[in-house]
């Protein structure tokens, strides 16, 4: 039998901190007495907090305003050299990192071929990248804040094991954090590439300040990143959102998972690559494939006709099952390819509410763009020092 236990005092102060730099960036520049309104805090506490921030440098004064009674008021805002972070991606022909500041602008990156791209070859240079990062822009390495890794795949308990059939040769069962942590000596986070890319939209991008959305990652295959009601959903084995194999097409195709007409068949890369005839989409470098996807022609009409009814269906099945604010299609796809899709998707079927008055558009197209994987990394560690952690709060009881 499991019972809820309270949190205590630092746990409670921890929350609190990240509950203040979340107003912040969720609303922009904001003085104390707003931070107190918003999230319902004493003005004390909101005081305390702020200037506990402002001295470890996470947030910056602005100039003060003028009110027109009463004494100017001191706006601040998230400080981007509070910070840093390093995201990494692995792919079958090249290694990449990038260094991100609090705000997520990227300040350097770095590119290594790499061939074949096994955890014996690819750690390694995983560490090398994260180092040469660390000396191609000057900032204080006391303020990075770790290491975020996206891979491919469902994972098992633990949340480091890749265990797609689609992921790269040689890592399942492999468990990349410890590995890299190793090498790097700082904290690593590893999270599916879905996941990870929800987590840098909702930082960064287009779902910045939205509570509940679904975040569906085209790619080779399909995933979607969930936030319901401000957390982060990540399932019972941190398998949520493996959203490429629902059926959409009952007897359909094949799937390499074992059932048959997954949405995967019909809305991937994988499948636009079988429409237009590319056998082998790796022997292409990516700016050739998105300019052969461009130039397709009818070849691309077909699979948006067969692609388009899927997509509705699954649009029609998340709306239903989880009300979300709004749905965003993202990740390697290109934005032009994702336009044209949602574009062919209406009319959606009808939402749940259809009186109601939205503020909202029902889908949306990332913000991210090629970048979605490796910013999405990068958000990793932001994420877990900055986002409200509500679980400290209620605890299970073993």
């Amino acid at each position: 039998m499991k019972a809820i236990s309270g949190t205590n005092l630092e746990q409670a102060k921890a929350h609190n901190r990240r509950v203040v730099i979340e107003a912040i960036r969720t609303n922009g520049p904001l003085s104390r007495a707003a931070i107190a309104r918003l999230t319902a805090l004493t003005a004390q506490t909101v005081s305390n907090i702020v200037e506990e921030l402002e001295g470890s440098q996470l947030l910056k004064p602005d100039s003060p305003q003028k009110l027109a009674r009463g004494q100017p008021i001191t706006p601040y805002s998230i400080n981007p050299d509070g910070a840093y972070s390093i995201g990494l991606e692995l792919e079958r022909d090249h290694a990449a990192g990038v260094l991100t500041d609090l705000s997520g602008t990227i300040r350097a990156r770095v590119t290594r071929p790499i061939d074949p791209p096994t955890p014996e070859q690819a750690i390694p240079i995983l560490a090398a990248i994260s180092a040469e990062l660390q000396t191609a822009f000057p900032f204080d390495r006391n303020r990075l804040l770790g290491v975020g890794i996206a891979m491919p795949g469902r994972y098992a308990a633990e949340g480091i094991t890749s265990l797609t059939p689609i992921a790269l040769p040689g890592w399942q069962h492999y468990e990349v954090g410890p590995a890299l942590e190793r090498l790097v000596g700082v904290p690593v986070l590893v999270e599916n590439d879905a996941t990870a890319a929800a987590i840098g939209e909702r930082l960064y991008g287009v779902a910045r300040g939205l509570s509940s959305f679904v975040y569906l990652f085209l790619g080779g295959g399909i995933g979607a990143g969930m936030f319901l009601d401000g957390h982060l959903y990540r399932g019972s084995r941190a398998n949520a959102g493996e959203i490429g194999h629902i059926v959409v097409e009952p007897d359909g195709l094949p799937c390499v998972c074992g059932k048959r007409g997954c949405l995967d068949r019909y809305v991937s890369l994988g499948a636009a690559y079988e429409h237009l005839k590319i056998d082998d989409p790796g022997a292409y470098a990516v700016e050739a494939l998105d300019a052969m996807i461009e130039e397709a022609g009818p070849a691309l009409d077909g699979w948006l006709d067969a692609a388009a009814e899927p997509m509705r269906r699954t649009i029609d099945f998340l709306e239903l099952a989880f009300d979300p604010q709004t749905i965003v299609l993202g990740g390697p796809m290109p934005a032009g390819l994702l336009a044209r899709l949602a574009a062919r998707m209406e009319p959606l079927y009808p939402p749940v509410d259809p009186d109601e008055e939205r503020r909202i558009a029902r889908i949306m197209i990332a913000a991210t763009g090629k970048d979605t994987s490796i910013l999405g990394a990068a958000a990793l560690p932001v994420f877990s020092e900055t986002n409200p952690q509500f679980a400290v709060l209620q605890k299970p009881i073993a």
